[in-house]
């Protein structure tokens, strides 16, 4: 009983997989990826994959979206959940739906040395709660309660709390977001689906036009991506300060994170944005902002801060929670 079915639910992709658990340690039997958006239905998607092949037992799925009871709406697609209608239609012994976040924190004890780069290095004794922030179609956060002896990781929607501005372009960018969304939260500027709307609002306070190739790459695929690339290769001003401007927003939102958390035993980074933008992340702006707590600077110095380079922390931490499940119950 040490194979599980574990699920990485995202509004942009969906990653399923086989997965052998001995301990926390894992090992991926068989993997696939599906655009998530070109399913009306989670079962459809599941359906596909399990086609024909041999069903393990036991399932967990991570999830984009708050878990009430067994069961979910998803945040970022139009899809219900349940876990129980799972059990019966995939005749699995047990199912269990986390938040994708909570999945996350689960899934830490499976990285390596490798699967993680160092920001922060912290205290050398530190040690203590921890926290998770992961920027990557939405905003996700997680924490992970010490007992002392343990973590244990639970679920938070804390990226959809009210985006708090920093200086006075922030504010300016709060007014701007003010009148196209009824609420502004963190996941409107710190997301991939947030970065056009910053990108937009820079535009329009800088007053410098977009470039006509780069609204043709915003037009033809991913918006986020364009500016990114743009950005990262310097080719357009405009999109250079808007990546800054997102790396140090990220930053002081992880901030806030850490302190409401007291994560003394570290914050990690988690999301497919994070190893995108390593070089900038690393450039200062991120710890500045992180750190630029005032009385708290000294406590926040104190906590490891970590980028998840592994993009399948998600999935582990599904596994690891599904053979903890199976093995209580049995």
């Amino acid at each position: 009983m040490n194979r599980f079915l574990a699920g990485d639910i995202g509004g942009t992709k969906t990653r399923l997989a086989v997965i052998e658990v001995n301990g926390a340690q894992v090992m991926i039997k068989r993997e696939a990826v599906y655009p998530s958006r070109d399913y009306t239905m989670f079962e459809e998607l599941l359906g596909d994959f399990l086609f024909g092949a041999d069903i393990p037992r036991h399932a967990a799925f991570g999830i984009a979206g708050p878990v009430a009871g067994r069961a979910v709406q998803t945040t970022n697609l139009p899809w219900h959940i349940d876990a129980d209608a799972l059990q019966r239609q995939f005749s699995l012994a047990h199912c269990t739906l986390l938040n994708d976040l909570e999945a996350m924190a689960c899934g830490l004890p499976a990285l390596g040395a490798d699967d993680v780069l160092t920001l922060q290095a912290g205290a050398p004794d530190a040690r203590g709660n921890a926290a998770v922030i992961a920027a990557g179609t939405g905003l996700g956060e997680a924490g992970l309660f010490w007992d002392g002896l343990q973590h244990h990781p639970f679920a938070t929607e804390g990226g959809h709390a009210s985006f708090s501005p920093g200086d006075e372009l922030e504010i300016a960018l709060l007014q701007y977001l003010r009148q196209r969304h009824r609420h502004v939260s963190w996941e409107r500027v710190v997301s991939g689906m947030g970065l056009p709307g910053l990108h937009e609002f820079l535009r329009s306070y800088r007053q410098a036009a977009a470039p006509q190739w780069l609204i043709e790459e915003m037009k033809n695929g991913d918006a986020a991506a364009a500016i990114t690339n743009a950005a990262l290769c310097g080719r357009d001003e405009i999109c250079v300060e808007t990546l800054h401007r997102f790396v140090r927003l990220y930053g002081a939102e992880a901030g806030n994170l850490a302190l409401k958390m007291m994560s003394r035993g570290g914050l990690y980074l988690g999301g497919g944005i994070a190893p995108k933008i390593l070089p900038l992340l690393r450039e200062g702006a991120f710890l500045d902002a992180f750190l630029n707590k005032g009385r708290m600077r000294p406590l926040l110095e104190a906590m490891p801060v970590k980028v998840i380079l592994n993009d399948r922390a998600t999935l582990f931490g599904a596994a690891l929670r599904a053979a903890q499940l199976a093995h209580d119950i049995t």
